[in-house]
């Protein structure tokens, strides 16, 4: 059995304790927004009427709302948010907003090869528009188009980045540049970069919880109605033809159409309870950098960065000169169940803080000012679906696997293309009509997610080499090949 490049260089636990000293259990992103977008919103009270319900206060949901009123200003759109407008997923990732609608071109190659570049063109449409919307809506979430880096960090991945340049050559996309070690570490200047990958044009990064403060602003101004803290507890349709109904424990709205953007969460459909799990991903964020720290790194044309290891890392800087750093443990709970205290767990932070400083140990003596931790809702085709129910009076997306900040609005503009019956490229698409396999009932979901999980730690320590399980997961089309 072999060793990675984090338990060949190892920082001294001093080191790794001093870090992790004072660090806050809080999303970094949601405390860095101003008082006014951190304003509660009323709870649903009585029974209300509207054109659209939105069930969400996500990017999904938020997307869904200001494209339809876009669309069609007279129309009565209700948002409804269990909690607070941004507060999971859409609040506290890792801002790397990506064109791929397929969790990467090799994934949608082995699932819908037909139309790969068709999805490649509509997905990097999406991340232009995403991008002309600061403008267009007079919206600011610091979105910065500087691309990716991903990282070889272990010898036999070296060839990967050579096949992946090799593919971009014989497409003719010049936007994909190979670079050897003494490149990338011109770059970013970190020891175990042994060589990467840049994607130039189909990468950027964001500040995730202004794009979901200002999306709910926006919404607002255009008179969406978004209220809060306000759990859905049921899904009605009665009669063949009639409203949604959607209930909480204080309210209702009556709805001509409704959508269904709650992605990890429990799903109020039953056809989709099975089609996601959650699965938990951790977070470090640094205090800023000084000068001298920032010259030792270089980083000078802020990519994001993520290494190309099964269990992989990520990490960028933020506009203030901080360095998120998160990934590498993704942890299943049985039954896939959702609870607070799952996003504090020491070992995993503590494992984060030795691998950063085995990436960066220049950085040595730096703090960690944050720490947080989410759960990802993950699909067996590694990236989100969509579709109708109740007699197409219902739309819903989910399954986004953590690589869906872009493809959320794809998928809203998907959903509503569905509900209002467009024939559009979107709608079109083998990837919109057909559903993923679902994830088997427990005991047998918690033992087959984490012997995946295993079998990619032991590919990660033998060069790569995929295990008969995860073959197997390959031939039937499952996903965990990212």
């Amino acid at each position: 059995m072999g060793t990675t490049v984090f338990e060949r260089r190892t920082p001294a636990a001093s080191v790794i304790d001093r870090s992790l000293e004072g660090t806050r259990r809080s999303v970094f992103w949601i405390d860095d927004l101003a008082d006014e977008a951190k304003r509660p919103r009323p709870r649903l009270e009585g029974t209300r009427s509207a054109d659209l319900a939105v069930v969400g206060g996500g990017y999904t949901g938020l997307w869904t709302a200001v494209l339809a009123k876009r669309a069609n200003p007279d129309l009565h759109v209700v948002l409804i948010e269990a909690k607070r407008i941004g507060w999971a997923a859409s609040g506290r990732n890792g801002g790397f907003c990506e064109a791929s609608l397929t969790h990467g071109r090799e994934n949608g190659l082995s699932r819908w090869p037909d139309e790969i570049d068709e999805l490649d063109r509509l997905g990097l449409a999406n991340l232009d528009a995403i991008e002309a919307s600061e403008a267009e809506l007079g919206i600011d979430f610091e979105f910065e188009r500087n691309g990716a880096l991903d990282v070889a960090i272990e010898p036999h991945q070296v060839e990967w980045l050579h096949e992946a340049a090799a593919d971009a050559a014989s497409r003719g996309d010049d936007t994909v540049k190979l670079l050897d070690e003494h490149q990338v570490r011109a770059e970013v200047d970190s020891p175990t970069y042994l060589g990467a990958i840049w994607n130039t044009r189909t990468s950027a990064i964001l500040h995730p919880a202004k794009l979901a403060a200002e999306l709910a602003r926006v919404a607002e101004e255009a008179g969406v109605e978004i209220f809060e803290d306000s759990p859905v507890t049921r899904l009605d349709t009665p009669g063949s033809t009639g409203a949604v109904q959607v209930v909480t424990d204080r309210g209702r709205v009556d709805a001509t159409r409704a959508v269904l953007a709650t992605n990890v969460f429990p799903a109020l459909l039953k056809r989709n309870r099975l089609m996601t799990v959650p699965v938990y991903d951790y977070v470090l964020m640094t205090e800023p950098l000084t000068d001298e720290q920032r010259a030792s790194i270089g980083w000078a044309n802020r990519q994001g960065i993520g290494d190309m290891a099964n269990q992989f890392h990520y990490s960028r800087m933020t506009r203030d000169g901080r360095i998120l750093y998160g990934g590498y443990d993704a942890i299943y709970h049985f039954g896939g169940r959702i609870r607070d205290e799952y996003e504090d767990r020491p070992e995993s932070f503590r494992k984060l803080a030795s691998h950063f400083f085995t990436t960066y140990p220049q950085l040595e003596g730096l703090r960690f000012t944050h720490q947080w931790a989410g759960a990802i809702d993950t699909s067996t085709q590694f990236t989100a679906f969509t579709g109708l129910a109740r007699d197409g009076r219902v739309a819903y997306a989910s399954g986004f696997t953590g690589l869906g900040v872009a493809s959320t609005r794809f998928m809203a503009e998907t959903m509503l293309d569905l509900l209002a019956g467009r024939d559009t490229e979107r709608t079109r698409l083998k990837m919109v009509k057909t559903r993923p396999l679902p994830f088997p009932p427990e005991p047998a979901a918690s033992l087959g997610i984490n012997a995946t999980r295993w079998s990619l730690d032991r590919a990660d320590h033998n060069g790569g080499r995929r295990n008969v399980l995860l073959k197997t997961l390959d031939a039937l089309g499952l996903g965990f090949d990212s």
